[in-house]
């Protein structure tokens, strides 16, 4: 359908041309991350919104490893709303320990590396479905990386996800910059402003609980 295509303008911003794909995406995008930060469970529902007009934004700007993060993010979403609905995890805010900090760390830092590498040589891999090569494929995969361990904590409502979701955004912000996807950029610099809040909410809470 033509209104899937990045090319089908909704509105110009600017001299932007908006996408109906993107604009929807970034709406509930933006709802998710929100709810998000109040602890609110309608993260989960708003998530699959966009995680589904993402996949096709992603797609189209050769962003693989983004798009590859959106399919992962289905289905930790669906965890992650039958997690929060548990009673035994409704209310609580936990850190981690800090062995499993440092495995954090770790992992973002060379699941980062060889997902780049991966994506890097995706065209060659896979030539018939990636016929174009990937745009910045490490940052990229920093970015999917990083989401996929901040989902996981997200769900697990541990404190860290926030500090996580604040690297995340302010590399996005710069790669959809290079990429001319202003608007998302400008999502994504209102996503760093909401983890931001996010995480002076949870540790308020935190400090409560």
């Amino acid at each position: 359908m033509a209104i899937f295509d990045i090319q089908t303008t909704a509105f110009s911003v600017l001299g932007y041309p908006l996408s109906y794909v993107e604009l929807l995406g970034t709406f509930f995008g933006l709802l998710s991350v929100y709810f998000a930060s109040q602890a609110n469970i309608l993260t989960w529902p708003t998530g699959i919104v966009n995680e589904i007009f993402f996949f096709l934004l992603f797609f189209q700007v050769q962003l693989y490893a983004d798009m590859f993060l959106q399919i992962y993010f289905f289905v930790v979403t669906i965890y992650g709303w039958y997690n929060w609905k548990q009673p035994s995890v409704k209310y609580r805010i936990d850190p981690l320990n800090v062995k499993t900090k440092i495995l954090m760390i770790v992992t973002v830092l060379v699941g980062a590396l060889l997902a780049g590498f991966v994506f890097s040589h995706i065209h060659r891999l896979l030539p018939v479905v990636f016929s174009v090569p990937a745009s910045y494929p490490y940052p990229d995969s920093f970015i999917l990386v990083a989401s996929i361990v901040a989902t996981i904590l997200l769900a697990k409502k541990k404190i860290e996800t926030w500090y996580l979701w604040i690297a995340v955004d302010a590399v996005a912000v710069l790669l959809y910059l290079k990429k001319e996807i202003y608007f998302l950029s400008l999502e994504y610099a209102i996503f760093l402003g909401i983890a931001t809040y996010g995480l002076y909410r949870w540790r308020k809470q935190q400090s409560y609980g």
